[in-house]
């Protein structure tokens, strides 16, 4: 062998021991992050039955009691062997009670389960105009607020005034008008009081005004 060759050799292998001998030192894996804890969604509240709402009626055991009733302008509703019931601003919940109360007298012994559904929400609606994309009437099936509402509506135009919004609200033969300001809600970063003043729950039957 060539002295030259055998030199490389050399040095190849204490090049290999030196590298072998000196400890790898990998980077440590970062610390886990704990992921945000999941913010619960708010619950809704519950449906109460509105004049125009389609509800669902069934005593169970006796199939000839099944109905499918809508609820008159007054918020009345009449059902066989029961009569006339007002079902205006009532759970569905408080309506079995009533049912089963009154057909309590034409069974001898435990009366049927009662069970009252509101099948078509059709009777929950609002309106809004003005200065918004897509002014008109709705029927969200559910409670909306104020914001939601325009939101519905396709949100406000480029010159619509939300300092000065307002829902006119029937209260019998009287308009209540109530006066909503939404400019430093829906802008930067509204206070807790902010968004409290602008949030505001709708009824059937409001109307939301964007001047």
């Amino acid at each position: 062998m060539r002295k030259g060759g055998m030199v490389k050799g050399v040095a190849s292998v204490i090049a290999g021991t030196l590298l072998g001998s000196v400890p790898a030192f990998a980077a440590a894996p970062p610390a886990p992050v704990a992921a945000p804890a999941p913010v619960a969604p708010a619950p809704l509240k519950p449906y109460r039955i509105n004049p125009g709402d389609e509800i669902e009626i069934y005593v169970w055991g006796d199939e000839r009691l099944q109905r499918v009733l809508k609820v008159l302008p007054d918020g009345s509703v009449s059902f066989p062997l029961v009569g006339r019931i007002d079902a205006l601003n009532k759970l569905p919940t408080d309506l079995e009670g009533v049912i089963a109360a009154g057909l309590a007298d034409q069974y001898r012994n435990t009366v049927p389960r009662v069970t009252v559904s509101v099948k078509n929400p059709s009777g929950l609606s609002f309106s809004v105009a003005g200065k918004v994309r897509a002014p008109g009437a709705f029927t969200p099936g559910h409670y909306v607020n104020v914001l939601e509402a325009i939101s519905v509506a396709g949100g406000p135009t480029e010159f619509a005034d939300l300092s000065r919004v307002k829902i006119y609200r029937k209260q019998g033969s009287q308009i209540q008008v109530i006066d909503v300001r939404l400019d430093t809600a829906m802008k930067g970063s509204p206070s807790a009081a902010d968004l409290r003043g602008a949030i505001v729950e709708l009824q059937s039957g409001d109307t939301v005004v964007v001047p």
